[in-house]
């Protein structure tokens, strides 16, 4: 890439998470750089000027620590290394300066609530009753009948209890029985895991993900948990109970403001969580005196269906459950959940961009979703997700959104050298290189969208209004110190009228084109940017 191409970023210490656009990489298939399949750290930062010439402001990437890899890194042995797989210290040392070098800022995932079966504490922990670390993770005695202590099913289908024959007891593991549960309550494990995210603030990582937050306090001696009755058969077996007791417990709060206490010893960083559940449940984790997370992230969108009824009313709804003084952000995309252009179709995969990059708040744009790629047919032989292994059948594996990048022509399409871990899908827009050289492809539109982004602050910090809703066209407006801009959106595959008058800004599609004056009508599944004021 050109030189000049690379540009760098001032940032305060109070906006840049506000105003920024964050990318998330996860890194076992962004890029490889030693051919044996799997990205690693050398290849993110070999592609870090992609991401510049994108205009991104900070990365997010998922685990790179030592970890058995039964859930692709989410399983950690250790907290303060990083995985052979992906480099060493020093390559993640290289990558921050190069990062940060290029004004981009760097985000980790933090894994609290549990650890890999296979780390010392835990292996610590079941060699006794009275170990040490015996009381670092969650047990309980079977019950009379020498079943689990209680009903729960853990998020990837079976129960949430694997008995330990060596102790005769059973420790609870919310998500694989590899990942046994972390016992927060216990103030050894509180400084041991503060202090690890000192450890890496201390390296120059500028925040954290925090995963699986709202099961960093489960209670099981509240019991079990009741019938979902909204559940049937054909359905997701992890959702059979209502998970009143594991998951967004009033301890778990206390633990998140512990967490945002150690960020604010150091300047400039942000602390963002993985909040699901119902909106009352997502804003409580700000913190009654925004005391804990910067950002909970919002999935309202992402399980959304695509229906601009739907889509608005969950915008307005966020809006108005958003706290005062509450800095809100939007998530389309990740690494869990179904490509956003096949949820929505290819063909509104340039409406999705522009609703993410232009509703009010902090966006964070899923490796992909910005060449249009879809979630992958995956070969049954080819299927590497321990979710799809252990509830077979069911659709629910991830590996699907988790296809490597096609970057370009040539083996594996720019992403490796060898095999890769799974195979290579290029969305019909084409490869990254492709896309780059289109003047009016799905890419280069993003790229569009993100500087005008950047370049207008009524975009980034302004007002939220709903102008109009209907008939599949949906129109807001973001305002600020007499800055009116207006978002046209159609839903539908149909030219729809829409009438709004000013500067035509940016535009989806090139016949639409720039200039002032009125716009009476819009393409199908077009995008378009006025300046009303």
């Amino acid at each position: 890439m050109n030189k000049q191409a690379i540009r760098t970023v001032t940032h305060t210490a109070q906006e840049w998470w506000k105003t920024g656009i964050i990318y998330q990489i996860y890194p076992r298939s962004f890029q490889d750089s030693d051919g044996d399949g799997v990205g690693d750290l050398k290849g993110i930062e070999g592609r870090l000027d992609y991401l510049v010439d994108l205009g991104i402001d900070a990365i997010w990437i998922s685990p790179i620590f030592p970890s058995p890899m039964a859930d692709f890194g989410y399983d950690v042995s250790d907290y303060r290394g990083i995985d052979p797989m992906f480099g060493t210290l020093e390559d993640f040392d290289r990558l921050v300066a190069a990062t940060h070098g290029r004004g981009m800022k760097l985000i980790l995932d933090f894994v609290p609530s549990h650890t890999s079966d296979q780390h010392p504490w835990f292996l610590d922990a079941r060699s006794s009753r009275t170990s040490a670390k015996r009381d670092w993770y969650v047990w309980r005695d079977a019950k009379a009948d020498g079943s689990p202590p209680t009903n729960w099913i853990s998020e990837f289908g079976r129960p949430a209890w694997t008995w330990d024959e060596g102790t005769g007891q059973y420790y609870l593991n919310i998500f694989l029985s590899e990942q046994p549960a972390l016992n927060w309550r216990n103030p050894e494990v509180q400084a041991e895991m503060l202090d690890t995210l000192r450890f890496w603030y201390a390296r120059g990582v500028d925040g954290f993900r925090v995963d699986a937050i709202t099961h960093i306090a489960p209670d099981p001696d509240k019991g079990d948990h009741p019938d979902d009755p909204d559940w049937r058969e054909h359905m997701d077996p992890s959702y059979r109970y209502l998970k009143v007791h594991s998951k967004h417990q009033p301890d778990g709060l206390d633990f998140v403001r512990m967490m945002r206490r150690v960020t604010d010893e150091f300047p400039d960083r942000v602390l963002i969580g993985e909040t699901d559940g119902k909106l009352h449940d997502v804003m409580a984790y700000y913190g009654e005196d925004f005391d804990a997370f910067h950002l909970p992230f919002n999935f309202t969108l992402q399980g959304a269906p695509w229906e601009m009824p739907e889509i608005v009313r969950r915008v307005e709804a966020y809006e108005a459950a958003l706290p005062g003084g509450a800095w809100g952000n939007w998530v389309l995309g990740n690494h869990d959940c179904t490509r956003i252009a096949s949820r929505a179709g290819p063909a509104q995969a340039a409406v999705a961009a522009t609703l993410l990059l232009t509703l009010r708040g902090t966006p964070t744009l899923y490796q992909g979703d910005e060449l249009g790629m879809e979630s992958a047919v995956i070969p049954p032989e080819a299927v590497q997700d321990p979710w799809e292994k252990q509830v077979p059948g069911r659709g629910l594996g991830r590996d699907p959104a988790r296809t490597p990048m096609p970057w370009g022509p040539g083996q594996a399409h720019g992403f490796s050298e060898g095999d890769p871990w799974l195979p290579v899908f290029v969305p019909a827009a084409g490869d990254a290189t492709t896309q780059r050289a289109e003047v009016g492809s799905l890419l280069n539109y993003v790229r569009a969208l993100i500087a005008l982004r950047r370049d207008t602050p009524a975009l980034t910090l302004g007002s939220y209004e709903t102008v109009t809703a209907q008939d599949g066209v949906y129109v807001f407006a973001r305002r600020l110190d007499g800055d009116s801009y207006h978002v046209c959106l159609n839903f539908s595959g149909e030219t729809k009228p829409c009438a709004v008058a000013g500067e035509f800004v940016l535009s989806s599609f090139d016949s639409q084109g720039n200039g002032t004056g009125q716009l009476d009508r819009i393409a199908p599944n077009g995008a378009v940017i006025v300046k009303t004021g």
